[in-house]
């Protein structure tokens, strides 16, 4: 007589079927706990300026760096978590410009700069939050040069080739940070509760703020004037 296989316990498998269901449903509670900001920036009017500089992208006025046409970063200050890992992201250099011309990135941020012309290329900066020369390189060149930045501002980077190349890269002390499109409208999603301060960087000389208040699971309505 062959011994009997043991049934599962009914009890376990129920155990294990609320164990999945719990398990489902908590990251989506979590998403739904977490607060939203909607709203709107008042970008500054487009203005006229020579053919040459509108293919660069980045204008220069009386010492102000600014995106044209114009647009905002929008990004929320207070005090978060330190991550444990951040990805790598790239600014590519490409038909003799920086794509994109201005990059917010979190602080601890490493940046490839691809090489995508078939020229040499030697991007430099001497700014405050951000020293450094890559040096001339081709785009079949490899390691990709990059750098980690390491310090909140804004990075200001050339061609010392090609002087007409510029871009930005704003280094921020947090993760929730977004672009506005062309109408200054934002979205900024997966927000903790608490009291913050929400700003928008315009330009180098100009950078909104407003004290924000979040809820968890609300969806806050903010303009920055």
């Amino acid at each position: 007589m062959k011994p009997m296989k043991p049934r599962p316990d009914p009890i376990s498998a129920r155990g294990l079927l609320v164990l999945a269901v719990i398990c489902l449903l908590v990251p989506a509670a979590r998403a739904r706990a977490q607060a939203v900001i909607e709203g709107r920036v008042a970008l500054p009017k487009g203005r006229s300026i020579p053919v040459m500089n509108r293919r660069y992208e980045i204008v220069s006025t009386g010492g102000v760096l600014a995106p044209d046409p114009a647009f905002a970063v929008v990004y929320l200050e207070g005090e978060f978590p330190k991550a444990a890992s951040l990805p790598t992201v790239q600014l590519i250099q490409t038909n003799y410009t920086f794509v994109p011309a201005l990059l917010p990135v979190r602080l601890g941020t490493r940046v490839e700069f691809p090489n995508q012309d078939n020229t040499f290329h030697n991007i430099f900066s001497y700014s405050l939050a951000k020293r450094f020369d890559l040096g001339r390189y081709r785009p079949e060149e490899r390691p990709i040069p990059t750098q980690v930045f390491d310090k909140a501002g804004l990075v200001t980077l050339r061609c010392d080739i090609h002087e007409h190349m510029r871009a930005l890269v704003l280094v921020l002390d947090t993760p929730h940070f977004t672009t506005t499109d062309p109408e200054g409208r934002f979205r900024l999603a997966g927000l903790p509760a608490g009291r913050f301060k929400l700003k928008a960087w315009i330009n180098s000389k100009t950078t909104l703020e407003i004290p924000v208040e979040l809820t968890a699971g609300a969806v806050l309505k903010a303009d920055l004037p």
